[in-house]
């Protein structure tokens, strides 16, 4: 199985190093493999799972959630409906952050095509 350095590790999946050893210390990467002089060493299925944290992370999850997904994937099939849940949450959260954010943008589009008249009634033509 492949493996990767920390700063492989980075740059496959985005974060900083400060990151991934954040992550790694409150408990959301499984114990990592180290190498005999203490550095972390990543796997693919690693590599993998933090794709997963980028993905929760860039949606807007607190920390908290994604420590309680990571609780609950550790803890096998049992854990499905759980899993479930805390994801269709998480996704009505991204579904209403989505809706507040088209709002926002027709608003800042009527803006610019309200500047643009301005404009337009301002400019002499020849």
């Amino acid at each position: 199985m492949q493996s990767y350095s920390p700063s492989q590790a980075a740059e496959k999946t985005g974060f900083s190093l400060d990151t991934l050893r954040y992550y790694d210390k409150i408990g959301l990467l499984d114990e990592l493999a180290r190498t005999p002089g203490g550095q972390r060493i990543f796997t693919e299925d690693d590599v993998a799972w933090l794709g997963i944290l980028r993905c929760l992370r860039d949606t807007g999850m607190p920390i908290a959630q994604m420590q309680r997904y990571a609780d609950l994937a550790r803890a096998g099939d049992e854990s499905l409906a759980e899993r479930i849940a805390l994801l269709e949450e998480h996704d009505r959260a991204v579904e209403d952050q989505i809706a507040r954010l088209r709002a926002q943008q027709s608003h800042i589009r009527h803006k610019v095509t309200f500047y643009r008249s301005e404009l337009a009634a301002r400019t002499p033509t020849a």
